[in-house]
């Protein structure tokens, strides 16, 4: 049995990575990088905002493995932490609009 009171460390981070398709057109997406680290176990989870569900049902099944140390109050911080990522992102993009939106260039009198 592992003991409990090791330290634990949580990190996360949004990275932009940049993918290329066939016709070599760029393509930019975020990757979000979500780290626990127990001891000396590491449990590292890369997921992009289309499978973020996906991110918290794989942390449901860790925590309900008996082989790992995972466990469901680890589940808990990390699941917490991906809706506040993802909160944060779409008040990020909602900003990103709105700047957009009234930041259109006004034709001056010295374009004529």
């Amino acid at each position: 049995m592992k003991n409990n009171t090791q330290q634990t460390t949580l990190s996360m981070e949004s990275n932009h990575s940049v993918l290329a398709d066939k016709g070599n057109t760029t393509v930019s997406q975020d990757i979000n990088v979500l780290a626990l680290v127990k001891g000396e176990e590491r449990y590292v989870f890369l997921y992009n905002e289309s499978h973020r569900a996906e991110t918290l049902r794989i942390l449901g099944r860790y925590a309900s493995n008996p082989e790992l140390s995972f466990t469901w109050y680890d589940a808990a911080v990390l699941s917490q932490k991906i809706r506040q990522e993802s909160q944060q992102q779409a008040r990020e993009k909602q900003q990103n609009l709105a700047n957009r939106r009234y930041n259109i260039p006004l034709s001056t009198e010295n374009e004529y």
